[in-house]
């Protein structure tokens, strides 16, 4: 069967992984792109955002894991617009005509509505669905590839407590938000269902490489 996986998923030291107040102007609130840097400086970021450059080290190695064997994507309503997106009938996320996915999307919303065939390969998908029934619909939909839980924080934290989660890789920058939304909120004992490691980078963040145990 293939697996459910989360990549490149950035928490402050607090285990906050989007700030206060998201809007519009600020999609990750009061964290702003801060939780993000390590990454929007790799090789990796610059090449799906069509630039040149970008560092090689280990940052950018861990960073493109994102992407090979990945055949969709289940996302949060958070993560797919910012609050009230669901009465604009015209969005079609943050990502332009050409989303980075490649691949199906599901978005999980309590008001679903047609699905959005975007350039790429893109296709939005919106479910009011169970995280179990959500990633039935994605494997069929992967064709065999591997499905990536893309968050936000909610969406991760429900797929990891209902033990859907294969592979996680977190990483954990050096600063304190103090209020936003957490990752790790009722997910005591997370340790006892995973292989854990870390990796430290000269960046100053750590990566947090989590493999499910035997079930």
């Amino acid at each position: 069967m293939s697996e459910a996986r989360i990549h490149n998923f950035s928490i402050s030291l607090d285990g906050f992984a989007t700030g206060e107040g998201l809007s519009l102007d600020d999609p990750f609130g009061h964290a702003g792109h801060r939780l993000h840097e390590w990454m929007v400086r790799t090789r990796f970021f610059h090449q799906q955002t069509g630039e040149e450059g970008g560092g090689r080290g280990v940052d950018n190695a861990i960073a493109a894991w994102f992407e090979p064997g990945i055949g969709a994507e289940i996302m949060g309503a958070g993560k797919f617009g910012p609050p009230g997106w669901q009465d604009d009938a015209g969005w079609k996320g943050w990502w332009g005509p050409n989303p980075p996915f490649h691949t199906p999307v599901f978005v999980l919303t309590h008001r679903p509505r047609p699905s959005i065939e975007m350039a790429g390969g893109t296709t939005f998908h919106f479910l009011d669905a169970a995280p179990s029934e959500a990633l039935t619909a994605a494997r069929e939909a992967a064709d065999g590839g591997d499905v990536r839980i893309g968050g936000g924080p909610t969406v991760c934290r429900d797929f990891l407590a209902a033990g859907l989660v294969d592979f996680m890789h977190v990483v954990q920058v050096p600063m304190v938000l103090g209020r936003g939304v957490r990752l790790w909120d009722g997910l005591e004992s997370l340790e006892d269902s995973y292989d854990i490691e870390a990796v430290s980078t000269p960046s100053g963040v750590t990566h947090l490489v989590f493999t499910a145990k035997p079930r």
